[in-house]
């Protein structure tokens, strides 16, 4: 029954993923950087919402009252990464328009990076990290400015669920440049959505969103540790036999 509810998902997003996309290519022109954003945003939505009956997968989200109280502040977000299902997820229901930070080479998939090219995200040459730094710092602060959040993966890639691997100081560097506060989110997207799984496991996706870290009078290296100890502390209270696997074997 799981290989056949995955397949069809999978025929799903093979289907409405380039209409909707050409869609996108063609009404973007006529709209500016929000109601686009708002726009492609709705192919998140529906990714999500046919993933509960389709797949079983839902989700449940805990201290969403700490991104609602900054509102109104320059924030990076910075998030646990085990699956493709939170990329879909933070466009669709965070309350705030984001930018994601990814590598450049995601604009060349067809449809879905053409889409991605017209939105205001921060794309960058991971070939060369000195470069990635600074385009991160000077894309980010003008984002901010814009009153838009930045959000960063910094373990960099994904990584499969109990693991963990050392986060980059991108993000952290980023908010101690910008005075911006960070929020962290710890989450088990991999517990459904494993990387480079075709098979979807139904379950519940558990988001925890921190509270508020402020970067004033911290450096990039101390907020950093900061905000890897979170994570990695709430990733054991949200999915512990995942870690007690981890530790037996």
């Amino acid at each position: 029954m799981t290989f056949i509810r995955s397949a069809l998902f999978t025929l799903f997003l093979l289907i409405f993923t380039p209409i909707w996309s050409v869609l996108c290519i063609l009404v973007f022109p006529f709209l500016n950087p929000e109601n686009r954003y708002r726009f492609i945003g709705l192919w998140n939505k529906v990714v999500i919402w046919i993933l509960q009956p389709l797949c079983g997968i839902r989700y449940e989200i805990r201290g969403m009252e700490n991104m609602m109280a900054v509102l109104d502040q320059p924030v990076v977000v910075l998030s646990k990464h085990q699956s493709a299902y939170e990329t879909i997820f933070y466009i669709a229901l965070l309350p705030k328009q984001v930018c994601f930070v990814f590598k450049r080479e995601l604009l060349w998939i067809p449809f879905f990076g053409w889409a991605l090219a017209l939105l205001k995200m921060i794309h960058i040459n991971r070939n060369s990290k000195e470069t990635a730094a600074l385009s991160v710092v000077g894309q980010g602060r003008k984002r901010l400015s814009e009153g838009k959040w930045i959000l960063l993966f910094p373990e960099g890639t994904r990584t499969p669920t109990g693991s963990h691997r050392p986060y980059s100081k991108g993000g952290a560097r980023l908010a101690s440049a910008t005075e911006a506060l960070v929020i962290p989110i710890a989450h088990n997207a991999g517990r459904c959505w494993p990387k480079n799984s075709f098979l979807k496991q139904p379950g519940t996706v558990i988001f925890s969103i921190g509270p508020a870290i402020t970067s004033a009078g911290k450096t990039g290296g101390q907020l950093h540790q900061e905000v890897e100890k979170w994570i990695e502390a709430e990733m054991r209270v949200i999915d512990p036999t995942a870690y007690q696997q981890s530790i037996s074997s």
